[in-house]
């Protein structure tokens, strides 16, 4: 089942040529002609797909009228989500505005007209430190924004901005209300061809009621526009729809918990719950009743009868997370309940029928955990019924600056900063660097860097985020000081790797290189795995995931 949800659209304009001389005079501009109106109309409906549309719509728009920046934005509820722009740096596409934090954008949204911005108006600009060509604050200057309704229904806004002063008075009201609706006519077709929300919140008051906190924080977006995010998107189209069991699977921190959650609200299961399990956390003494439930009296300590998580996922989505973590055992049992759909709460002597979709998910390869015996086979086929791989970051081209930009607002808001923003210097820094831990690896940089950015900066009313800010991002096992180009690589500077033309795996040296460094520092920290994590520049719960993956262990002994 497909819902069709209406949203609204809002494009704001920025328009001009800014002059460092003094402006005497205000600039006039002429009347927009019928011909360019019509213009407008024939290019957006000879328009092919959605993005054509969108960037047809913004390209006719700077024809008819001069401005510096022009964006479109679509209304979801109490944010403003970016979807078209031009003029104003690629990261703002990244950036989900919340209407109550932006002036400008409420009372926009409020009208049924176009609203012209006194050039000298008080209010805050939300693109202050955004347009490409003007670094720093914004100047004196023109601002506008035309609300799109379709049907009595607000569909978005179209902004415009112009570095010149008084550059919009003379465009007559009736030029901007025709162009609006023109746009919104076509936006709102384009918007239907879409799946756009979720119309389940009953669903969502579950989810949240169901879900741990992990699993309930803010994000629930796929960001990025890369090749492999969009054939992950596909993927996630295809088998949404069916009741097909999914194996979802990735290095840590690329987002699996997202793509499960994205996959639910687009089943047909969306309005039952969706109940997350941590299969890591699990005690294995108790795995049986965490699953399964139990009854009063089951065992020490069962002073009531208590659901297991299949049962409260009954008509819904069970999400195992780090399903590789499952003793055996653990394993076993599973398998019957995905085999019967049926569950028997311990202690209980009757069984009762389930209806669960499974979603698994793993940073292990299941298939060598099958080959070595520590995953059951019959387990892993029935699960893996459609396995779904998420991307690695660095092989996202590309999305890094839109996740930059999503977490620069996230963090804005959470730290009630007024604006802002990221130099090109350190975008740079940030695309050049492997991400070894992913996008929550991004997220953390970019929440350091706004506080080390802040305390630089606390009497500026933007915040630009420099390279000196993000750190030096030394991943493990990597120097970013010593990084050369392909092209640039001779025998002579790999000499055990070229004396012979020898086949190598990139992945088995790669592990090989990383067992040995781990296995030499930890040594150096006497076994200190909190003291190796630091020296290796990680996080000490992913050195362990990753130890435990290259079957590194410590053992200690009593002389």
């Amino acid at each position: 089942m497909y819902c069709v949800v209406k949203t609204t659209l809002i494009c704001y304009f920025d328009s001009g040529v800014f002059d460092d001389n003094k402006v005497t005079g205000k600039i006039t501009m002429k009347k927009i002609s019928s011909t360019a109106i019509i213009e407008l109309a024939v290019d957006l409906a000879s328009s092919l797909n959605t993005k054509d549309r969108f960037d047809r719509l913004l390209d006719t728009v700077r024809k008819t009228i001069t401005c510096d920046a022009v964006a479109l934005l679509s209304y979801h509820g109490d944010v403003l989500k970016p979807i078209a722009i031009q003029g104003l740096s690629r990261d703002t596409l990244g950036r989900r505005f919340y209407i109550e934090d932006h002036p400008r954008f409420l009372a926009l949204c409020q009208s049924k007209s176009p609203i012209r911005f006194a050039a000298d108006s008080p209010l805050p600009d939300p693109y202050d430190g955004l347009l490409i060509d003007r670094a720093g604050d914004l100047p004196v200057h023109s601002c506008m924004g035309l609300p799109l309704y379709y049907d009595d229904s607000l569909l978005g806004l179209l902004t415009i901005d112009s570095l010149t002063p008084h550059v919009f008075e003379d465009i007559e009201v009736r030029t901007l209300e025709v162009i609006s609706a023109i746009a919104a006519a076509t936006l709102n077709t384009a918007l239907l061809l879409e799946q756009l929300e979720s119309r389940a919140n009953h669903s969502q008051l579950v989810v949240t009621a169901l879900t741990e906190e992990a699993w309930k924080r803010d994000g629930g977006e796929l960001i990025g526009e890369s090749p492999t995010m969009l054939q992950l998107k596909q993927e996630i189209d295809i088998v949404a729809s069916s009741d097909f069991n999914i194996l979802i699977y990735g290095e840590t921190g690329v987002g699996k918990e997202l793509v499960a959650r994205t996959l639910h609200q687009k089943s047909p299961r969306q309005n039952g719950p969706l109940v997350y399990v941590n299969c890591a956390a699990l005690p294995e003494n108790l795995i049986e009743s965490e699953l399964f439930g139990h009854v009063k009296g089951a065992f020490t300590g069962a002073d009531r009868n208590r659901a297991g998580k299949f049962s409260l996922a009954d008509g819904g989505t069970l999400f195992l997370d780090e399903i590789g973590e499952l003793p055996i055992g653990a394993q076993s049992k599973i398998l019957r309940a995905i085999q019967s759909n049926e569950i028997q709460p311990v202690g209980q002597d009757n069984v009762e029928e389930v209806n669960v979709r499974i979603f698994a998910a793993t940073n292990r390869d299941l298939k060598e955990e099958v080959s070595e015996g520590r995953f059951r086979a019959d387990l892993y086929h029935r699960l893996s019924v459609y396995p779904i791989k998420v991307p690695s970051l660095y092989e996202r081209v590309g999305d890094v600056q839109l996740l930059t930009g999503y977490f620069i607002e996230q963090t804005r808001r959470k730290l009630g900063i007024v604006q802002l923003k990221i130099t090109e210097q350190a975008i740079g820094h940030l695309i050049q660097y492997n991400w070894p831990g992913n996008v929550r690896e991004l997220e953390h940089v970019i929440s350091r860097a706004t506080l080390k950015a802040q305390a630089r900066q606390r009497d500026k009313s933007i915040i630009s985020i420099e390279q000196v800010d993000c750190g030096s991002l030394i991943s493990l096992g990597t120097d970013n000081a010593s990084i050369i180009n392909v092209g640039d690589v001779d025998d002579k500077d790999c000499p055990t790797l070229f004396d012979k033309k020898i086949n190598l795996n990139l992945k088995a040296e790669t592990e090989n290189f990383q067992r040995q460094l781990i296995s030499r520092v930890l040594k150096e920290e006497e076994s200190n795995w909190a003291a190796t994590a630091r020296r290796l520049s990680t996080d000490r719960a992913n050195l362990n995931r990753i130890a435990k993956r290259l079957n590194i262990k410590v053992i200690k002994s009593v002389t």
